[in-house]
């Protein structure tokens, strides 16, 4: 301080050495400065942020001249650690806030520009208790706890500054929250990116806990008693098969005991309870479920009737299943001990099995259904359209009577010993077979004799039956027919040429589409059946303007060049396949997954705009592989919309798919939901298939594909 006193002295003696040469108005401007260095100047104040009991210091020109300093909010300090003309220090009281400084002296108060901040190190000490339950309060120490705007307890479960109990600089008191969880505890100064405070040691949340879960094995639909400490914390418990009963439902409820009914479909598993906090507690053993004990009366019967079953807790019964599968009926009027059951008409011999609510199974014994037997028929012969007498027991679980031919005579008056039939048209020479209601069949003994004179069948010269075409029947003793009736009930109209081993006949035009048979009526009135085929062929386009695709290179169609997205199909025009011009034939021998057919997205090929409600969708289809069983199925996007159009083909008796020759598939569009009324004519287009089995696409042509109005 000295060696600034002595500087300052040689800086006055020459400002006076200046002011004595100087002008008058020079020696004014002299006295001027020197009144100027005897103000107090603040140059800085600092440290910022500052904690509250540190040390504050103020930097300037004659700051021993400061007669206070007035801290926000209005703390006036006169006691300072230090005062000197450069330099004033202070310890800054605890209740001191951010605002601006100011210092009072002689000529007047000088205002800090910037406010002082505070360093405000939020810390816990502690907290007790250590262990607390829902609801209790809970005491939290520690320094500046004032700036906690929230408390943070496991799981992200916040008490909010307005929710305290008391809260100040050190001390915060609390109700713990029923959704706390054991864990540490937080606070936080509530900022946009807040500052938060974690506690050294970990606050355990008391949990329900069991003493005993009664009883154990429990039934379906009474009481279960569980026992323990704290479970008035419980909002639920959870049984197995996911069976929840809300705290609301309990029989009774408090901190020792829980008594809840046990749903009729709980399943075997763990007691869980579930407290606000949905920390759950769970028993260490399962709960198990009561099963019925039983006893089956009659274990021989016939289907349709009725067995008797004997035993405990029988109401935990939900449903019966026989053999085969088949689930029978349990009447009413059953109680815990006896129930009656009706064997379902098609169960087949097998064990009976009793299953709970629970899906807990019982099993029974293992039950026979009885057959019928087939002792005789009469007469032994007999022409079509009359009526047969089958002899034999137990007649009156018979469902069918099948002649020789695989056609069903028509069952008239029945008793358990005797069954009248009507000998269908058709039938041949052969042995009868009766079938029960489970599908069993007896055959007789003995051949029954068709009294008939009827042609004898010997090939159809032609794979198909064509609309409006000649189908050839060969044979021998045609000339016996007088006329044919085609499918649909439609008779012929037209023959070529008719002799005793060859028949030429023209197919209706309204014929019945699909796999039929040609019924024969003789001159002297007899009735029979052609063997079965297929009929229909492809139907013609009608309108032009209607077309989606017919493969052909132009203004009404698109080359699969642009169209094969999948890589499954290809353009081809064998004359010796095509129906004329182009087609779509499959390249892929062991398709396996999902793939376009053909897909169309831009405006080269034309897209009629149609109501759904009046048009089909047609496709010319020839199958020449078929598809084997379990294929997949197509599907054809119609602007965007997907429907489902099967396998295209005609299912076989091996459950196969294929057709005979070109045929015309028709979709009538109103049976499809997702379709809008009207067909847009933008959108993407085409045909798609999924299979998860291998697939043979080698096969398959497709032409033609259009809409036709109804």
């Amino acid at each position: 301080m000295d060696k600034i006193q002595i500087k300052f002295r040689n800086w006055a003696l020459l400002f006076a050495t200046i002011c004595v040469v100087g002008a008058g108005l020079l020696f004014t401007s002299c006295e001027g400065k020197e009144e100027e260095d005897t103000r107090v100047v603040l140059q800085s104040f600092g440290p910022m942020p500052i904690a509250r009991g540190a040390e504050l210091k103020f930097i300037g020109l004659n700051l021993d001249r400061v007669t206070a300093v007035i801290l926000p909010e209005n703390i006036s300090i006169t006691s300072f650690t230090k005062k000197e003309a450069r330099l004033l220090t202070l310890t800054v009281p605890q209740e001191a806030v951010p605002g601006y400084v100011v210092l009072k002296t002689p000529d007047g108060d000088i205002t800090t520009k910037t406010m002082i901040g505070f360093s405000e190190p939020v810390s816990i000490a502690g907290f007790t208790p250590a262990t607390v339950k829902a609801g209790d309060e809970l005491t939290i120490t520690g320094d500046y706890l004032n700036l906690v705007k929230e408390v943070i307890l496991t799981d992200r479960i916040t008490v909010a500054e307005d929710d305290f109990i008391s809260h100040s600089r050190t001390e915060i008191k609390l109700t713990v929250p029923a959704e706390a969880q054991t864990g540490k505890i937080a606070v936080s100064n509530g900022d946009e990116e807040p500052i938060i405070v974690y506690s050294a040691s970990t606050l355990t949340v008391t949990l329900p806990a069991f003493t005993t879960v009664t009883p154990n094995p429990v039934k379906a639909g009474t009481n279960l008693t569980i026992a323990g400490t704290n479970l008035d914390l419980v909002l639920s418990v959870r049984l197995g098969g996911g069976k929840v009963i809300e705290a609301g439902d309990f029989v009774s409820h408090n901190a020792t005991q829980i008594v809840l009914a046990v749903p009729a479909d709980t399943k075997d598993g763990k007691v869980i309870l579930v407290p606000a906090s949905g920390v759950e507690v769970s028993t260490e053993t399962d709960l198990v479920m009561v099963v019925p004990t039983l006893s089956v009366t009659p274990v021989t019967l016939k289907n349709g009737a009725d067995i008797t079953v004997t035993g405990t807790n029988l109401d935990l019964i939900d449903h019966v299943i026989f053999g085969g599968n088949k689930q029978g009926t349990i009447k009413a009027g059953g109680t815990a001990t006896q129930i009656l059951v009706t064997v379902p008409d098609d169960a087949v011999d097998g064990v009976v099995t009793f299953v709970t609510k629970a899906d807990k199974e019982v099993a029974g014994p293992n039950l026979t259904m009885i057959v019928p037997a087939f002792s005789s028929f009469s007469p032994t012969s007999a022409r079509a359209n009359t009526t047969i007498t089958i002899s034999g027991t137990d007649l009156d679980l018979v469902t069918k009577v099948i002649f020789t031919g695989d056609l069903e005579g028509a069952i008239g008056a029945r008793t358990e010993t005797s069954l009248a039939v009507t000998v269908p048209v058709g039938a041949r020479t052969g042995k009868i077979t009766i079938e029960t209601k489970n599908g069993t069949r007896v055959v007789s003994a003995i051949d029954f004799t068709l009294q008939a004179n009827l042609p004898t069948f010997g090939s159809y010269t032609e794979f198909r039956g064509e609309p409006g075409k000649i189908l050839t029947i060969n044979g021998t003793n045609l000339l016996l027919v007088k006329e044919l009736i085609f499918p649909g009930n439609v008779p012929a109209t037209a023959y070529g040429v008719k002799t005793d081993t060859r028949i030429e006949v023209y197919v209706p035009m309204n014929v019945t589409r699909g796999y039929g048979t040609i019924a024969l009526l003789t001159y002297e009135g007899e009735q029979g059946i052609f063997p079965q085929i297929f009929f229909g062929a492809t139907d013609p386009v009608v309108d032009p303007a209607l077309m989606i695709n017919d493969f052909e290179v132009g203004a009404d169609g698109h080359d699969l060049g642009w169209d094969n997205w999948g890589g499954a199909v290809e353009l081809g025009n064998d004359p010796a396949i095509a129906i004329s011009g182009n087609y779509m034939h499959g390249v892929l021998p062991a398709l396996n997954g999902w793939t376009w057919i053909w897909g169309c997205n831009h405006s080269q090929l034309p897209k009629p705009s149609v109501t759904k409600a009046d048009h089909y969708l047609k496709m010319d289809v020839n199958i020449t592989r078929p598809f084997a069983p379990g294929t997949g199925s197509f599907t054809m996007k119609l602007a965007g919309t997907d429907i489902d159009i099967g396998h295209l083909g005609i299912q076989n008796s091996d459950g196969s798919w294929s057709t005979p020759g070109w045929i015309t598939i028709t979709f009538d569009l109103a049976t499809y939901e997702a379709l809008p009324a009207v067909i847009p004519s933008s959108g993407d287009w085409g045909m798609t298939l999924w299979t998860g089995v291998d697939m043979d696409l080698t096969g398959l042509y497709v032409d033609n594909i259009r809409f036709e109005h109804k």
